[in-house]
């Protein structure tokens, strides 16, 4: 049986900085289905820590990028992201992906401010067991296999939303998602790579603008791609190298030993900040099996997908940077241009 959002919350169109409460325990368990999900969304144990703490709506969770079949949008129905709520892994054997919480519109209801919510509210420890045991199964051949809000996402937002469906950019001002001109751009720059990828199949090259490039005219080359190891750690300062730097190590997929890097990433180029971790485990989202990263992966601090080329994206997914693309700078240069998590998360 799946369960769906059926409350009476769900017709409230919640706004960006708007003040919620997240539900008791109980009250969230009543909603679930027999999977742990409601409308194909699962309640995560991680989520547990939250229950009875008010939060503020850091965006509405009205789309999702897909980056699993590269479907493009996908509609998300009566959710928020919390702000700067983000999965900690615990419940998933320390994936270190810190993804954006989903927060299914039944979980949470309007508060009135802040409350005294500094402590959350214990749930039962069957609660916790049930919700976990839910998160992690056993694969025929024997190895563990994670179920959480990334690996479930296709079903969760299981429409295709079109660029020219209007309503969701009209929804994405209304509920301060963004803003008229971050909206404007979005569509623009949607239109325009229908444009390049319908060109780069259908018209001959004379009539293609910068060989059919999508924006951003990322371009890789044949052949394997170089790696590149400088043991950065947590807390040094590093600039993003230039777009022609980085382009230099991507194959023609803009992949580099398995790890993309795209228009959104490009947007950082040149600026600088600080190393917030290094990665070395996250859940695969397409087989819900480990990843053990081969080669050093790196997170900076208050860099995330920002969704200004796709659509406005709420999901504010963590940017994964290569060494390579990384060059160390001296700690007296001041760090520019980064102050954006709080906005995005």
């Amino acid at each position: 049986m799946q369960a769906s959002s059926a409350s009476t919350e769900k017709t409230t169109e919640y706004r960006v900085g708007q003040w919620v409460e997240v539900r008791t325990a109980e009250e969230i368990m009543a909603t679930l289905d027999d999977k742990g999900d409601v409308d194909a969304l699962p309640f995560m144990p991680e989520m547990l820590q939250y229950c009875g703490r008010r939060l503020r709506v850091g965006k509405v969770a009205n789309k999702v990028c897909d980056t699993m079949t590269r479907s493009g949008m996908r509609r998300m129905e009566n959710a928020v992201h919390l702000m700067g709520v983000r999965c900690d892994g615990s419940s998933h054997s320390g994936c270190q992906a810190a993804c954006l919480i989903y927060w299914k519109t039944d979980w949470i209801k309007p508060a009135d401010g802040p409350g005294d919510s500094a402590e959350p509210i214990e749930a039962d420890h069957k609660v916790f067991v049930q919700l976990t045991e839910r998160a992690q199964v056993i694969a025929p051949d024997g190895s563990d296999v994670y179920r959480c809000q990334a690996t479930e996402i296709l079903r969760a937002a299981p429409e295709v939303l079109p660029l020219l469906d209007f309503g969701q950019y009209a929804q994405d001002i209304r509920t301060g998602n963004a803003g008229i001109r971050a909206v404007s751009r979005a569509f623009l720059v949607g239109f325009f790579n229908r444009y390049q990828q319908f060109s780069a199949r259908k018209l001959p090259k004379w009539l293609r603008i910068r060989g059919g490039l999508t924006w951003g005219f990322l371009r890789g080359s044949e052949g394997p791609t170089p790696t590149g190891r400088t043991d950065l750690q947590p807390g040094e300062l590093v600039r993003v190298k230039s777009k022609e730097e980085i382009m230099k190590t991507l194959n023609t997929d803009l992949l580099n030993r398995g790890l993309g890097f795209d228009a959104e990433m490009a947007r950082f180029c040149g600026q600088t900040a600080r190393v917030l971790r290094r990665i070395d485990t996250i859940v695969d989202e397409n087989t819900g099996k480990m990843l053990r990263m081969k080669s050093p992966c790196i997170v900076l601090e208050g860099v995330v997908c920002e969704g200004a080329f796709s659509a406005n994206c709420p999901r504010a997914i963590t940017a994964y940077w290569r060494e390579i693309w990384l060059e160390r700078v001296e700690p007296a240069e001041p760090v520019r241009g980064l102050e954006r998590e709080a906005a995005t998360a």
